[in-house]
C-alpha cells in the first residue's frame, strides 16, 4: 500500500446497485453485499468479492486483518483515535471509543445508578457485581440499539466502556478512590473479574460490550500531580501491590481493553512504557486486546513528562510500546511520524487489527440477527428489576460500625424521628461520579419519610450545617438542636459528597479532587456533637467514598454506619436497615485511619504504613462490620496441601443475615517489606435463624505465595496461621472468641 494515501483499487463486482441508505451501522447492506458476492458502498466504490471482513463466519480477528489490509494510511490514522471517522467506500461506520459504566450507563441520559464501586466493594458479594455490570451491560446494549436506530454516533453512544478502575485505594486523601473496589488487591481482583464478566458477556464468540481495566498503573493520585508524576515502588510492592488485580482482569477476566494512566513509573510514562505494555501486559500475561491511553495522556509524553522531544516522537513512542488507542488528538502527529521514520506501517496496521478485532467481536459489522443483544430495547432502561436490584445492592453495602445497646434496629417505641445534616436531602451524595441519570432519586431524607410514614412515626428535619467549613448559621444549627430535642432519637446524616471528593477539576467545592483531612468537615462534627448533647440517642449515617476519621463519633453516638454513595435507591436502603427490613452485612474495603497523622506522606508511593496488610492500628479495620444477628464459628479444617478451608457457620441470633466470612493468610518470619497479612478468599452466605452451613473457601496459589525484594512470586514455606471469621482476627492472628472466628497454624511447603 502506498504511503500516499491513495485507495487501493477495487476488484471487480457483481452488485451493480448500491442500497440507498446504510442501515444498523451498514449490517443489514453488508448482508446484502455479502448474498451477491461483493460490496459497492453508496460512493460507488468497490470492495472485492467475497471480502472476508464481510464474512460474519470468519474469526474476528481474520476480519479485522483483511479490513485494514484495505484501508490506506490516512484512513488508519484517524482510526487510531477515540472519535473514529466513517470510511464510506468501505461501509466502515463512524464509531466513538469513549463511554463511561462505572457504576450503571454513564453520561447517555437515563440509565439505573447503582451504588458507587467503593460500596459494591463493601458488600463483598462477587455475584451480586456479576449481576450489576450484566444489567449495566443491558441498558448499554439497548442505548446503542437506540443511538444506531437514530443514526447517532456520537461520545458515549458505542458500546466500549472505561471501566472498572482496579488501581488500588493506598491513600484515604485521593479523591478517586471512590472508583475502585477498595485497598485490598485480592478484593479488587474477585470484584474486578466479576464485573469484567457481567459486562463483557458469557459468549466466547461474542462480547456484550467492552470493558477497559484501568488506570494501568500505579495511579491513585495525588490528582492535582497525575500529569507529571513519576511513581517508583519498589519492585516489592509494584509486583505484590500494585499489578495483581490487573493481572487477574487480563488473565481470568479477559478483559477486552486496558487503558494506561497519566503517570510514569519508574521513568517511563505509561502510555509509552515497553516495560509495562510489552513486556508484562502483552508478554507475560498474554493480553490480546488493545489499550487505550487515558485522555491526553499520550500529549503528556511531551508536554508534561518531557520525555519525547515533539508531539509526533511522543505519539510513535506510544504506539511502538502497545497503546492502540489515543483518547486524544496526539495520533494526529502519527502522519508526521512516519514520514520521519518514527514509527512503521506494521506498528499502525497492528494497533488497527486489534482496535478493528475489538469491533468485529462486537457484532457492529454483522447483520442484526446474529448479535444476541440486537432486541434489547428501551424498556429495559432503568427498569423496576433493576431499581430493586440498585436498592438491594445499595443494603448490602451498608456497613454497621457501631450499635451500642442494641438502638438499631429502630424500636416500635421510637414514634418521633430527627433527620439532621447537609448530606440527607441531597441528591448528589446518591449519584457518586461518573453516572447516569436515574427516572427517580430517592435521598436518605426520602427514604426515611416514607419508612416512617408507613411505621407511624413522625418526621422533623433540619439542615444544621453546611456541607463544608466551619458549619452555617447558629439559627441553622439552634433548628436542629430544637427538632432533636422534640423526637425519641435523631439521625444526622453527615460526610461527604462529591462536590468534596472526586477528580481533578470535578468537584465544585474542591477543585484539587483529593482531600487534605480525613475527617468530618469541622461544622459537621460541631453538628453531631451538638446533637448528642441533647442527651437524646443519635445514629450517625455517614455517607462518602473513602475513610472518614471520626474517633469521637464513634466513642460517643449510640450507633453509626456507613452509607457510601449508595445510588438512586440509596434512602430506601438506608431506611430498610434502620428499620431492621434488612440486616447490614456490609464490610469495609478500606481501613479508617484515626487521624491523617497516621498516614505516610501521599505522594510516596512504598506500601509501609499503608493499609489492613502494613498498618495496625486503625479505628476501624479493613473486613469490619456488625449485624443484627450473631455467629458462631466451628470445626476449621484445613486440606493437607493448605488450598482449601472448611468451617461451619452458625446463625446463633433470632435474626435472618448474611455473614461474609474472610480468610486471611499469616505468614511467620517474613523480611520487613512484606504485609503481615493478607486476605486469601471471602463469601458472603446468608443463615437462617439457628441454621448452620459448612462453607469451603479456596485458597489460589498466590495466596499462599510472598512477592521477595526483586518482584518475584516465591511459594511460602514454614509455619504460618489461617484465620477465617466474620472480621480480621487481632494483631497476634488470632479472634477473641469463637463468635468472630477460629484459626489454624499449619506448615507450607517442605
Amino acid at each position: 500500500m502506498s504511503a500516499s494515501g491513495r485507495a487501493p483499487a477495487a476488484a471487480p463486482c457483481r452488485l451493480s446497485r448500491a442500497p440507498s441508505i446504510l442501515l444498523f451501522g451498514a449490517a443489514l447492506f453488508f448482508g446484502a453485499a455479502l448474498a451477491a458476492g461483493c460490496l459497492r458502498t453508496p460512493h460507488g466504490a468497490a470492495v472485492a468479492e467475497n471480502a472476508p471482513y464481510l464474512d460474519p463466519r470468519r474469526p474476528a480477528a481474520e476480519r479485522a486483518a483483511d479490513l485494514v489490509r484495505r484501508m490506506t494510511v490516512d484512513e488508519k490514522i484517524a482510526q487510531t483515535m477515540t472519535a473514529a471517522p466513517a470510511i464510506p467506500r468501505l461501509g466502515v461506520p463512524a464509531y466513538e471509543w469513549w463511554n463511561e459504566a462505572l457504576h450503571g450507563v454513564a453520561r447517555a441520559g437515563r440509565a439505573t445508578v447503582f451504588p458507587q464501586a467503593i460500596a459494591l466493594a463493601a458488600t463483598f458479594d462477587e455475584p451480586l457485581v456479576r449481576q450489576i455490570a450484566g444489567v449495566i451491560s443491558d441498558e448499554a446494549r439497548a442505548k446503542f440499539n437506540l443511538a444506531q436506530a437514530r443514526g447517532e454516533r456520537g461520545r458515549y453512544q458505542g458500546l466500549t466502556f472505561f471501566s472498572p478502575n482496579v488501581n488500588i485505594f493506598r491513600d484515604p486523601r485521593w479523591g478517586r478512590g471512590q472508583e475502585t473496589f477498595g485497598e485490598d488487591p485480592v478484593l479488587t481482583a474477585r470484584l474486578a473479574v466479576a464485573f469484567i464478566g457481567g459486562m463483557q458477556g458469557e459468549d466466547p464468540r461474542a462480547l456484550k460490550t467492552i470493558a477497559t481495566a484501568k488506570h494501568f498503573a500505579v495511579h491513585s493520585g495525588p490528582e492535582a500531580e497525575r500529569h507529571v508524576f513519576d511513581a517508583r515502588p519498589s519492585a516489592h510492592d509494584l509486583a505484590d501491590t500494585y499489578l495483581p488485580q490487573f493481572e487477574a482482569a487480563v488473565r481470568e477476566g479477559q478483559v477486552g481493553s486496558v487503558m494506561a494512566a497519566y503517570n510514569r513509573v519508574d521513568g517511563e510514562a505509561c502510555a509509552a512504557s515497553p516495560k509495562l505494555l510489552s513486556e508484562t501486559l502483552r508478554g507475560k500475561w498474554g493480553f490480546g486486546g488493545y489499550v487505550v491511553g487515558d485522555c491526553g495522556a499520550v500529549d503528556d509524553i511531551f508536554a508534561t513528562h518531557h520525555l519525547a522531544p515533539s508531539r509526533p516522537a511522543a505519539a510513535a513512542a506510544a504506539l511502538r510500546a502497545g497503546t492502540d488507542l489515543d483518547c486524544g488528538h496526539a495520533y494526529a502527529a502519527l502522519e508526521s511520524a512516519l514520514a520521519a521514520g518514527l514509527v512503521g506501517q506494521a506498528d499502525l496496521d497492528r494497533a488497527l487489527v486489534r482496535l478493528f478485532t475489538a469491533r468485529f467481536r462486537l457484532g457492529l459489522f454483522d447483520p442484526p440477527e446474529r448479535v444476541p443483544w440486537s432486541r434489547l430495547s428501551e424498556s429495559v432502561i432503568d427498569a423496576p428489576a433493576h431499581r430493586q436490584l440498585a436498592r438491594t445492592a445499595a443494603a448490602r453495602a451498608v456497613v454497621l460500625l457501631e450499635n451500642h445497646g442494641g438502638v438499631l434496629p429502630l424500636a416500635p417505641t421510637v414514634k418521633r424521628l430527627a433527620v439532621v445534616g447537609p448530606t440527607a436531602d441531597g441528591e448528589d451524595v446518591l449519584l457518586a461520579n461518573y453516572h447516569g441519570t436515574p427516572s427517580h432519586a430517592v435521598t436518605l431524607l426520602d427514604g426515611l419519610k416514607a419508612a416512617a410514614r408507613a411505621r407511624g412515626m413522625t418526621v422533623r428535619y433540619a439542615r444544621g450545617a453546611t456541607l463544608s467549613g466551619h458549619g452555617g448559621s447558629s439559627a441553622q444549627l439552634a433548628e436542629a438542636v430544637a427538632a432533636a430535642r422534640k423526637s425519641d432519637l435523631t439521625v444526622a446524616v453527615v460526610g461527604l459528597d462529591p462536590r468534596l471528593e472526586g477528580e481533578e477539576n470535578e468537584s465544585p467545592l474542591n477543585p484539587a479532587g483529593d482531600r487534605r483531612e480525613i475527617g468530618l468537615p469541622p461544622g459537621q462534627e460541631k453538628l453531631v456533637e451538638a446533637m448528642v448533647a441533647t442527651g437524646k440517642p443519635v445514629i450517625v449515617v455517614l455517607t462518602g467514598g473513602s475513610a472518614l476519621a471520626v474517633p469521637w463519633i464513634a466513642a460517643h453516638a449510640a450507633a453509626v454506619l456507613y452509607a457510601w454513595y449508595p445510588g438512586e435507591e440509596g434512602g430506601n436502603a438506608v431506611a430498610d436497615v434502620l428499620t431492621g427490613d434488612t440486616n447490614p452485612a456490609g464490610r469495609l474495603p478500606i481501613t479508617i485511619y484515626r487521624s491523617a497523622d497516621d498516614l505516610p506522606p501521599f505522594a510516596d508511593y512504598a506500601m509501609r504504613g499503608r493499609t489492613y496488610r502494613y498498618f495496625d492500628r486503625p479505628l476501624y479495620p479493613f473486613g469490619y462490620g456488625l449485624s443484627y444477628t450473631t455467629f458462631r464459628y466451628a470445626k476449621l479444617a484445613v486440606a493437607p496441601d493448605n488450598r482449601t478451608v472448611s468451617v461451619e457457620v452458625q446463625n446463633t441470633g433470632a435474626r435472618v443475615g448474611d455473614e461474609v466470612i474472610e480468610a486471611y493468610l499469616i505468614p511467620h518470619g517474613l523480611p520487613a517489606y512484606a504485609p503481615r497479612r493478607w486476605l486469601a478468599a471471602f463469601a458472603r452466605v446468608a443463615l437462617a435463624p439457628g441454621e448452620r452451613r459448612t462453607v469451603s473457601l479456596t485458597l489460589p496459589p498466590r495466596a499462599l505465595s510472598f512477592v521477595d525484594g526483586r518482584g518475584e512470586w516465591r511459594p511460602l514455606t514454614g509455619a504460618a496461621d489461617i484465620a477465617v471469621g466474620g472480621a480480621q482476627p487481632d494483631r497476634a492472628g488470632r479472634y477473641a472468641d469463637d463468635a468472630r472466628g477460629l484459626t489454624a497454624s499449619v506448615r507450607l511447603g517442605n
